[in-house]
């Protein structure tokens, strides 16, 4: 029996979307919940055991989208194979470009990087007590340049 619960999708997720449907005052019986939770997880299994058939024919141990799309559709699940299908096409061009941003975003801050070490500040020759003064107002001007820096930046874009 404990093998037999493990192999089930968690109550609270089916049950989770069984109410996404149902109006919000419906009721749903303890075996109503039990029942779609058996359905719903020998469903997944029935189509991931055929995607993972066809990896073990094509000497391939990962189990990838396109395999669970190819399972559905040769199950005689058509309709839901294409719609998957296309979703997993549109998620992976959305996680193409999200890629390509941050890796363009982390070209730019290394850049900006760059710019702000190649920045040496101003030095004089100081009379004692006048270091810390020396110091802030070094500082100061740090960081009014990259804020002008950033100001040029914005109103450029």
């Amino acid at each position: 029996m404990g093998d037999e619960h493990d192999k089930l999708l968690p109550i609270a997720n089916v049950v989770r979307i069984m109410k996404q449907i149902l109006p919000p005052k419906a009721k749903i019986s303890k075996e109503a919940k039990e029942t779609i939770q058996e359905c719903a997880s020998e469903f997944i299994s029935f189509v991931t055991g055929e995607a993972s058939n066809k990896c073990h024919r094509d000497n391939r141990k990962t189990v990838n989208g396109h395999d669970v799309c190819w399972a559905l559709i040769s199950l005689g699940f058509d309709e839901y194979g294409e719609v998957i299908m296309k979703y997993l096409h549109k998620y992976m061009e959305f996680e193409r470009e999200r890629i390509g941003r941050v890796k363009q975003r982390t070209v730019v801050e290394e850049k900006k990087d760059e710019d702000s070490m190649c920045r040496v500040p101003e030095c004089r020759v100081m009379e004692k007590g006048q270091g810390r003064t020396l110091i802030l107002k070094s500082l100061m001007r740090n960081l009014n340049d990259e804020d002008e820096d950033e100001d040029e930046e914005e109103s450029n874009v």
